[in-house]
């Protein structure tokens, strides 16, 4: 049996950090992907699909602290549904992402709201910038190297609209 899931998109919100009863740190995170496809009149349509991912322990800490609405992750994880009942007594489901992996996938400087300034170096939300850093100068958790370039995290980032020399995504066997 096999219960694997790998995503590449944008926070869609703030990190939002909680501590269970016995004090275990937990984040959840709603991330948007996004895909394009040529609709049956021959147009181009654009959806947006939205996935709840909760994270533990201590990188439910890192995610907290240096994560934003808009920053670009690669989340690895499996899907898990929980059974809740709502204040009327009625079953409810949610079903999630359970992270076992999360990468934080922007450049220096990427991905920040407007008017925030820093680098990966920067200190995290809530800490000044004489707090103790990563002695190897990076965001905790973050295992990507400066000089990869992974692309786009959208193909309409891309500009890969039918109008342009761009790869038609239609045409890609997988």
């Amino acid at each position: 049996m096999l219960n694997k899931v790998m995503i590449i998109g944008r926070l869609g919100a703030d990190p939002e950090l909680r501590y269970s009863q016995n004090g275990m740190p937990m984040t959840t995170l709603n991330v948007a992907t996004d895909e394009s496809y040529t609709g049956k009149d021959g147009t181009r349509q654009e959806r947006t699909e939205w996935h709840r991912v909760v994270v533990f322990q201590r990188q439910a800490e890192n995610c907290s602290n240096y994560l934003h609405k808009g920053s670009l992750v690669y989340v690895e994880g499996s899907l898990q549904t929980r059974k809740w009942q709502d204040q009327q007594g009625q079953d409810r489901y949610t079903t999630e992402i359970r992270a076992q992996r999360v990468q934080f996938l922007d450049r220096k400087g990427e991905g920040r709201p407007a008017g925030q300034e820093g680098d990966w170096n920067s200190a995290p939300r809530g800490q000044s910038q004489g707090a103790k850093q990563p002695a190897h100068g990076r965001r905790q958790g973050f295992d990507q190297r400066d000089d990869d370039d992974l692309g786009p995290a959208f193909p309409s980032e891309a500009g890969m609209n039918s109008g342009n020399n761009g790869p038609n995504l239609d045409e890609v066997p997988f």
